[in-house]
């Protein structure tokens, strides 16, 4: 029976390429010389560091233009709060999310089951497998998963025919 798995993970190794060019252009920008303003990682936490709002903003902005660049969806990333580390200098956590968080599985089901196709969708893990009858259908659930879904970077992979 055809099928497909439908995920959300980003490519950590442009993220990692991202996080390297950002650096590079932070540290040359003239607005930014001579500031502690970088980037971060530890696995799937980003931390961006600046002298002041203004240049976490900047770091913020070239990051998130970089990741567009690398076609890594700007989604993927949970913003945290900014905080104070000392003087005017800040801080701010990004994690990096993977997989499809159960309420989302949930919400992708209802609407597999809404369209009316002739398909089923069934949460395993952190992804949710698509099983149908033709080919064609399963083609129609992904074109309708990509409509209805707009909150989400759904990926399609594992393709069973």
């Amino acid at each position: 029976m055809p099928s497909f798995d439908t995920v959300s993970e980003a490519n950590m190794v442009d993220v990692k390429n991202a996080i390297d060019q950002t650096n590079k252009v932070v540290t040359n920008r003239f607005d930014l010389k001579g500031s502690s303003a970088k980037v971060e990682q530890k696995d799937r936490e980003l931390t961006i560091y600046g002298d002041s709002e203004f240049h976490l903003d900047q770091v913020r902005l070239e990051l998130t233009m970089t990741l567009a660049k690398r076609n890594v969806d700007v989604r993927f990333l949970d913003m945290g709060k900014v905080e104070k580390i000392g003087g005017d200098k800040v801080k701010q956590g990004i994690k990096v999310k993977n997989g499809i968080e159960t309420e989302d599985a949930k919400k992708i089901v209802k609407a597999i089951k809404d369209s009316k196709l002739k398909v089923q969708g069934s949460i395993q893990g952190d992804a949710v497998r698509v099983t149908g009858a033709k080919r064609d259908d399963l083609q129609a659930a992904m074109a309708m998963l990509r409509k209805e879904i707009k909150d989400l970077p759904l990926e399609f992979n594992n393709f069973r025919d």
